[in-house]
């Protein structure tokens, strides 16, 4: 079989979105483990407090994204955009949050890795 352009486009586009779909449920899931961790049995200072809930939002964010990106909702190219780049921000203001954290390296670099996800497939979108 020989793609041509508009196959080969169509293809990497599926891919990307793919690709951010499968980012975004790995931060979703980081973060609310991360969530978890932070205040398993409900007492915390403020600030590890303040991180469980920049975790819980990015998870719920992301959940939302995931969702946008693999239910053919009949959302329109524009709003498919303010949710990639509403993901993506929310995603890298977590990743700030978890690199002053000891041990949620993790969590931080899923986080990241679901930005650049983003990027990419509102690059995609074109």
């Amino acid at each position: 079989m020989t793609w041509t352009s508009s196959q080969q486009d169509l293809y990497r586009f599926l891919e990307d979105r793919f690709a951010c779909a499968q980012a975004c449920t790995e931060c979703a899931r980081m973060c609310a483990l991360r969530a978890g961790v932070l205040n398993p049995g409900g007492a915390a200072d403020a600030e590890a407090d303040r991180l469980r809930r920049t975790g819980i939002m990015c998870a719920e964010v992301c959940d939302a994204t995931c969702r946008a990106l693999t239910e053919e909702t009949g959302r329109d190219e524009d709003g498919l955009r303010v949710q990639l780049e509403w993901c993506r921000t929310v995603c890298l203001d977590c990743a700030r949050a978890f690199d002053a954290r000891p041990g949620a390296e993790s969590s931080a670099a899923a986080c990241r890795a679901c930005a650049v996800a983003c990027t990419d497939f509102m690059a995609a979108l074109g």
